[in-house]
């Protein structure tokens, strides 16, 4: 194969480049393409916010190193994504398109923060990613890097030189260097909020991805589980328990992923707009976040007010928006966080939910801070801070707007 013509990047910069490593075909020829044309070593760094297990950490490493990397950099970041991610998608109960819990994507910036530092540490004037032209990640980690670090260097080989995927191959193999398995016909994500999965059916609007593709929920429908009630339990819209077992929200996350997934809860196929303007859709599983996001919502109902509900609505679609472009980084997501912070002080309580297959059912909620156990009244059946005549004086002055206009119709 013929390989295209691309312009020699040798300069007198000896600083190492930071590879972001995901071990795909992608980010595997970008160790070696950027060695050769670039005469520079390559750091490998992966930003480990979830689905990576310790087998597969070993096989990162040992393929970058078989790649050509000088060094390869592991960061466990799960616990710093929920701290700076996921706790404020839970307290705004971010969906996109009214569906989609943002599972793979949200934790770019982080991951573009944690590459920066390593930047940093390293003495490095440039960073690189594998992403190539037609999805939002290249958008993603570059913004996330130019709003940290203006100066820094970011290249995109893959992108930039329009590499597409048999080319890869035939670079690596004519280099005689380790290919990435060619195994599945679907393209998978994983991460701690969710797993996104991408195949042909994905491509049109059509039609789904078959049962046998999805990856936690494959069963769920084929070999349907009896059903079940758990609680969970939120201090300050914090999930800290999951059936009366505290834990530590990452652990919690793992824990409920697998319990609601084996349910067939969290699928989905999301149809919306890309940051590049435009419509993708991709297949998702995210029990844990459908979840969380349910009965975090249905003990707000019980313990925010409608105005304070509202306000939050319109602040988390903004704020699931920019995040969804890459831009959590911007001030403007610093003011909108410290929104949904206050917003959380009272969510406290717990939530009774029954699995189904297929379904989620929210059976009842608790809190010390219920607005329903606060008042005297009972609802539809007596009224305790008002009297009859408090009632009938409302009822007049609210349909006043409705009255007037009416009158001045002229009917």
């Amino acid at each position: 194969m013929t390989f295209k013509n691309t312009e020699t990047k040798l300069s007198t910069d000896t600083s190492p480049i930071i590879l972001a490593f995901s071990g795909g075909l992608d980010t595997s020829f970008c160790v070696p393409w950027l060695k050769e044309n670039y005469g520079r070593e390559v750091i490998t760094a992966c930003v480990d916010t979830g689905g990576i297990d310790a087998a597969a950490a070993i096989a990162l490493e040992e393929r970058a190193m078989a790649l050509g990397a000088i060094e390869h950099v592991l960061i466990d970041a799960k616990q710093d994504f929920f701290d700076s991610v996921i706790k404020h998608l839970i307290a705004g109960n971010v969906l996109r398109g009214q569906a989609y819990p943002l599972c793979v994507g949200a934790e770019r910036g982080l991951q573009a923060e944690r590459l920066a530092e390593i930047a940093t540490q390293r003495g490095a004037t440039t960073v690189a990613h594998g992403c190539t032209a037609a999805g939002n990640d290249q958008v993603r980690f570059e913004v996330a890097l130019r709003t940290l670090n203006p100066g820094l260097e970011v290249l995109a080989p893959v992108r930039d030189n329009n590499w597409v995927r048999d080319e890869q191959l035939a670079y690596l193999e004519k280099h005689g260097l380790p290919l990435p398995s060619q195994g599945s016909t679907y393209s998978i994500n994983r991460g701690l909020w969710g797993i996104t999965i991408g195949g042909q059916e994905t491509l049109t609007s059509d039609s789904s991805i078959p049962d046998e593709a999805w990856v936690l929920s494959a069963d769920a429908f084929s070999k349907p589980l009896p059903s079940s009630t758990h609680t969970l339990q939120f201090e300050a819209g914090v999930p800290v328990a999951l059936d009366g077992k505290a834990l530590a929200p990452v652990k919690l996350i793992e824990e409920l992923e697998q319990l609601a997934g084996s349910y067939g809860i969290g699928r989905g196929i999301h149809l919306g707009d890309t940051v590049l303007g435009t419509k993708g859709r991709v297949a998702f599983e995210a029990p844990a976040a459908i979840t969380l996001i349910t009965a975090h919502r249905e003990l707000e109902k019980l313990v925010l007010s409608g105005q304070q509900i509202r306000i939050k609505d319109s602040v988390s679609a903004v704020y699931g928006d920019l995040v969804h472009e890459g831009k959590q980084l911007d001030l403007a997501c610093d003011d909108m966080e410290a929104l949904l912070a206050s917003s959380q002080k009272r969510v406290t309580g717990s939530v009774k939910f029954r699995l189904r297959p297929g379904q989620l059912f929210i059976e009842g909620t608790s809190s010390p801070h219920s607005l329903l156990a606060a008042t005297k009244g009972i609802y539809g059946e007596a009224a305790g801070e008002w009297t009859a005549g408090d009632a009938l004086g409302y009822a007049r002055i609210l349909s006043l707007p409705g009255s007037l206009q009416t009158r001045a119709a002229g009917d």
